[in-house]
Parts: structure tokens; C-alpha cells; sequence
């Protein structure tokens, strides 16, 4: 009874890893997320109130919609508005 047990455990296990239903792995570390540098629609997410995610952003350069960059290349990335930021505005 317990190798049945520990089968169905280890099953639904994968079956909640496959669904997403356990925590993903930790962001690629070569990546980081950078506020303010995507164009209108092009943000991987985090577009503020009234989007929902990836695509989203309203303008060019929004300062609380990230696209992820090369680790340490965000606050050295020029726009029209400023740099680059690792932290939403």
C-alpha cells in the first residue's frame, strides 16, 4: 500500500509541476527586469493598472512596464525619458 502511496504522490507531483502549479525555477540570472525601456506593446509585463501583462503597456518607455535585458545593462540604457530602472516608477 505505501509504494502505491508513494507512486500517486509522486505522480500528482509531476502533474502539478507540469500544469505550473508548483513555483517556477528561479528568472534566467543573465536576465534582469528593466522599467521604462520597452516600446508601446512590446513589455514582457508589469504594465500598471488596467493591462494585464506581456504586450500591454499604453506608451513608449512606460515606467512601471519592464522588458528583460542583459544583467547589468538597465540603468546604462538610454530613452527619450531617462534611463533605464531596476525598480518601477
Amino acid at each position: 500500500m505505501t509504494t502505491n502511496r508513494n507512486a500517486l504522490a509522486a505522480s500528482l507531483a509531476a502533474a502539478l509541476v507540469l500544469a505550473g502549479g508548483l513555483p517556477a525555477m528561479a528568472q534566467d540570472a543573465t536576465k534582469e527586469k528593466c522599467y521604462g525601456v520597452a516600446l508601446k506593446g512590446q513589455n514582457d509585463c508589469a504594465a500598471g493598472p488596467g493591462t494585464t501583462c506581456a504586450g500591454t503597456s499604453t506608451m513608449d518607455y512606460q515606467k512601471n512596464a519592464w522588458k528583460l535585458v542583459p544583467a547589468g545593462t538597465c540603468e546604462t540604457m538610454e530613452t527619450p525619458n531617462g534611463k533605464g530602472s531596476l525598480t518601477p516608477a
